[in-house]
């Protein structure tokens, strides 16, 4: 009968009680423990397992650079940036509200480690996250246009819980990516927030999108229900010679 259940629970792909069954089942016997008791214990084992594999695939697909956490990030030597104000966030009540996160400081000052930080806490909390780059992102955006894969780029942009865009501003982009990353912060606006880590101040973004109507309208969008902060701090990055 035991190989029986065992094999059924292989075969219904409950993959934590199957590896655990025996074990659990000898535990359960010696301690007399009842048979309601024991069973909730296997199906707590297996939706626990779920829960850490899912959580795992969030964060493999959330394509994280580095292994940055808020409990790591060094606020003591970051003094461009308050700890409580990130703790706040770190609550994740923004998600909900759609509200986006944009972090204005020049390189090495931690913006890409905090705005990873919290999109880790998003991921561990069961919303699906997506760390990219501005370079592939805009490079994404253009290569789309060849083959008219734009529109299913952006669908896909669009449903991310959390989107997280680093570095902006630190390349050329064309017209058909300006126009491409407004139809992006257009269908995310009022829907799911965007975090966005940039060494250009607001007033800055239109020489970089070069379009000073279309900038207009994508800020306003932005800006409506975000949490700005600029970060005047240290350089955390070793520095030598």
């Amino acid at each position: 009968m035991t190989e029986e259940l065992k094999q059924l629970l292989e075969n219904l792909k409950l993959r934590a009680c199957a590896a655990r069954f025996e074990e659990m089942l000898i535990a359960a016997e010696a301690a007399g423990t009842p048979i309601a008791t024991f069973v909730t214990q296997l199906m707590r084992i297996e939706w626990e397992g779920r829960q850490e594999e899912a959580l795992k695939r969030r964060i493999r697909t959330a394509r994280f650079p580095e292994e940055w956490t808020l409990e790591s990030f060094p606020f003591k030597i970051q003094t461009g940036i308050k700890e409580r104000q990130i703790r706040t966030l770190a609550q994740l009540d923004f998600i909900p509200k759609a509200e986006n996160i944009v972090l204005i400081g020049e390189t090495g000052v931690g913006k890409t480690g905090l705005l990873t930080g919290l999109a880790r806490k998003a991921a561990q909390n069961g919303y699906r996250v997506l760390f990219i780059k501005a370079q592939d992102l805009f490079d994404e955006m253009y290569a789309s246009l060849a083959d008219r894969s734009t529109r299913r780029l952006l669908r896909s942009l669009a449903r991310v819980d959390v989107l997280l865009i680093d570095e902006l501003g630190y390349l050329n982009i064309k017209t058909e990516q300006t126009n491409i990353f407004f139809k992006l912060m257009e269908e995310r606006h009022h829907r799911r927030p965007t975090l966005i880590s940039t060494n250009l101040p607001f007033a800055a973004w239109q020489d970089f999108l070069g379009n000073p109507a279309l900038t207009k309208a994508l800020l306003s969008r932005v800006r409506e229900r975000c949490h700005t902060f600029i970060i005047d701090g240290p350089c955390l990055r070793p520095q030598t010679g």
